[in-house]
């Protein structure tokens, strides 16, 4: 198998993986699962298993953590502290068909932010396709209510959502602009250690609100899939992909799970695809058009 034959592979495991994980953190809110902290016992669990396999690799290159202590406590907390519980936190709020649809957004905010850190040129036809998806996400946002978009009037759930895409595109285009000397495992290891620093206030705010963890069969079955599969596997397979194909290719296969996830959330949460799902998915899937496009300069 070829290495880009391997990213591609990669990258659609990822995508349904992250589907999945979106549909099952929909389940957690209907099981009252605490998003928060669901989160934070998540990266605990994934720190404890990744341990005995990548500390001898860290304390290796401890220096160079010193050294670099800035730029990786900034991906970790927009990946570890920030991108999932925003997204936890935007499925108490909105339905999960509105998280796939604005999640995809994701490639062409990666383009942009790709440009401001000069990891690559930014172009013209680029930044149109940024206007156009944007609106898309705000007639998602809005419901395509015209008066919601003139008051700034959105629903909660999406207005965290679009936070969270923010920060994972923000995460991808950070990946790409400095080689990191870890292997993949090892960097999600030391991402989760920091990360997890700035997860401990979120925990405790939402257990001293009353948010109780109930210790039941939905809560272990959550907690199993999004340690094992939607962290380490998941993590493991984008930032390997990253490696070997790029940010920019390899954030454009978020557009299957705008696929993957909608199918989810039909069949198994039993939402309704409204016409704003299409017209906003429209504008956004012309908006990546634009932006991937080939034009003679």
């Amino acid at each position: 198998m070829s290495k880009k034959y391997l990213g591609y592979c990669l990258l659609v495991g990822t995508t349904l993986i992250w589907s999945t994980n979106l549909t099952l953190g929909k389940f957690a809110y209907l099981f009252e699962v605490p998003p928060l902290s669901l989160n934070f016992i998540r990266w605990c669990l994934v720190w404890l298993i990744l341990l005995p396999f990548t500390y001898k690799e860290i304390f290796s290159k401890f220096n160079f953590i010193k050294e670099n202590i800035i730029l990786l406590t900034i991906l970790a907390i927009s990946s570890v502290s920030l991108f999932n519980s925003l997204v936890y936190l935007a499925l108490t709020y909105t339905k999960a068909i509105d998280t796939m649809l604005m999640i995809s957004i994701i490639p062409v905010f990666v383009l942009f932010l790709s440009s401001l850190l000069k990891i690559e040129k930014f172009k013209i036809f680029q930044f149109l396709g940024l206007i156009v998806s944007f609106f898309g996400v705000l007639i998602i946002m809005s419901h395509a209510d015209y008066n919601k978009i003139l008051n700034l009037n959105f629903n909660r759930g999406n207005a965290w959502m679009l936070l969270a895409v923010f920060c994972w595109a923000l995460y991808s285009s950070l990946l790409k602009k400095k080689k990191l000397p870890f292997s993949t495992l090892a960097l999600v290891e030391v991402l989760a250690s920091i990360g997890i620093i700035f997860l401990i206030p979120q925990f405790i705010s939402e257990q001293l609100s009353g948010k109780e963890i109930k210790l039941n069969k939905a809560f272990f079955f959550i907690l199993s899939f999004t340690t094992i599969f939607a962290s380490i596997g998941a993590y493991y397979c984008w930032n390997r992909a990253i490696e070997i194909i790029g940010p920019n290719k390899a954030s454009s296969f978020l557009h299957l799970m705008p696929v993957f996830g909608v199918i989810m959330a039909i069949t198994l949460l039993k939402e309704e695809f409204e016409m704003y799902h299409l017209i906003g998915g429209v504008f956004i899937v012309s908006g990546i058009y634009l932006s991937n496009r080939k034009f003679n300069d």
